[in-house]
């Protein structure tokens, strides 16, 4: 089922706090000269025009990155994320918003490397060409499941990789759930980050439990709901699930995500970090 388009949502909340750890994530690799890799099963398009006939018909990034975009608050944290999306844009005006895999490019270093993964047969051209004549990206038309168990354990031994899937089906969060067990026991030192829609929250729970039965240690939630859990379809909250996090991150997001919660949904939001299995 091929059918989800991440222009509908690009820029929305749930971007905000995805983009917002993958680029904490990335500043921690950083801080050792060492080469990492950065892993992606889902990558869409690589960047996204907010102008675009997609976007403007939903218009969900006015309640994300537009809440953000032109405040003289940030919290310095975020830097790396506000420089992504303005390697975008050239002027003071939100016209672009990078995907996952753009936001990594703006990060990587010459002797980092990124592997891309896009089984959409309209999105996997556009990635393409966004990434062209980059000798630093190998992109993929397989699913990413797949490529992943085929690409672990990565020659340099570090990385992270991000795992979003569109989850239009049930099963998806269970397939995370084997995805990550199998993963692990290739790779057990990498990074991963799992990024989930809130629709219904018993998904949430099952795909948490199922981690949770694998026994791997170190496993970190980040959430930011923008309303309460309902029993009504619609996502009303998002959040990241990290496995083997950077020391810094637990304590970064309790200091953004009070900050991102007022900003984006100051009365009905909620934000969250905890750990599901320690370390």
């Amino acid at each position: 089922m091929l059918s989800y388009r991440h222009s509908f949502h690009a820029g929305n909340h749930a971007d905000v706090v995805k983009h917002i750890v993958q680029s904490l994530i990335l500043d921690s690799l950083k801080q050792k000269d060492k080469p990492f890799v950065y892993h992606d099963t889902h990558s869409g398009v690589g960047r996204y025009d907010l102008q675009d006939e997609r976007s403007e018909k939903t218009g969900e990034f006015l309640e994300g990155i537009a809440r953000i975009w032109s405040r003289d608050d940030t919290p310095t944290e975020i830097a790396s994320y506000i420089n992504a999306i303005k390697a975008l844009n050239d002027s003071e005006e939100l016209r672009y918003y990078p995907g996952s895999p753009k936001v990594a490019s703006a990060q990587i270093r010459g002797q980092d490397r990124m592997v891309l993964t896009e089984l959409h047969p309209t999105d996997f051209p556009l990635l393409l060409q966004e990434f062209r004549g980059d000798r630093q990206v190998k992109i993929y038309k397989e699913d990413g499941f797949a490529r992943l168990k085929g690409s672990l354990p990565p020659k340099e031994r570090r990385g992270v990789v991000l795992i979003d899937p569109p989850y239009e089906l049930k099963h998806e969060y269970m397939d995370v759930v084997k995805a990550i067990r199998e993963s692990h026991k290739r790779w057990a030192t990498g990074t991963y980050a799992i990024w989930y829609p809130v629709v219904y929250r018993e998904n949430i729970d099952k795909m948490i439990n199922g981690l949770k039965d694998t026994g791997i240690r170190k496993i970190l939630q980040i959430e930011l709901g923008v309303e309460p859990d309902t029993e009504e379809r619609g996502m009303t909250a998002s959040g990241m699930i990290v496995i083997n996090p950077p020391w810094k991150l637990e304590s970064q997001m309790q200091t953004i995500l009070p900050w991102l919660q007022q900003a984006i949904s100051p009365i009905t939001g909620f934000n969250t970090v905890e750990w599901i299995v320690p370390e």
